[in-house]
């Protein structure tokens, strides 16, 4: 069984940045594909951004692409959001997701972490 562990997120004000960490417990063939996703209150939790083992950063929301950096550190097990130029549509519970591909889709991802919150205000 695959743990994520998330940890960064917090309060910020427009144009600020963050960089949210996702740690995961073990890397296996299901965890092939690390992936950020958020969900506003009253709102479906969407896709943000994800990475390949290899280290490929893929699946930029369009609304993150340019802001949004996502990248990996395989040897930590680590996987990293880095955010910049936040906006308060940004505010949201930030999820860390593993899954065996890098799908578009949250459902094709087997393991959730708790989750870690960002809020962007003045």
């Amino acid at each position: 069984q695959v743990q994520l562990v998330e940890s960064g997120g917090g309060s910020v004000q427009p144009g600020g940045s963050l960089r949210l960490s996702c740690v995961a417990s073990q890397y296996t063939y299901s965890t092939g594909c690390m992936g950020w996703f958020r969900q506003a209150p009253g709102k479906e939790r969407e896709r943000v951004a994800a990475i390949t083992i290899g280290g490929r950063p893929t699946n930029y929301a369009a609304s993150v692409k340019g802001r949004f950096t996502i990248s990996r550190d395989n040897a930590k097990n680590t996987v990293y959001l880095q955010m910049n130029s936040l906006k308060p549509e940004d505010t949201a519970m930030y999820y860390c997701a593993a899954g065996t591909w890098c799908s578009l889709a949250a459902a094709d991802f087997g393991y959730w972490g708790q989750g870690t919150q960002v809020a962007v205000s003045s």
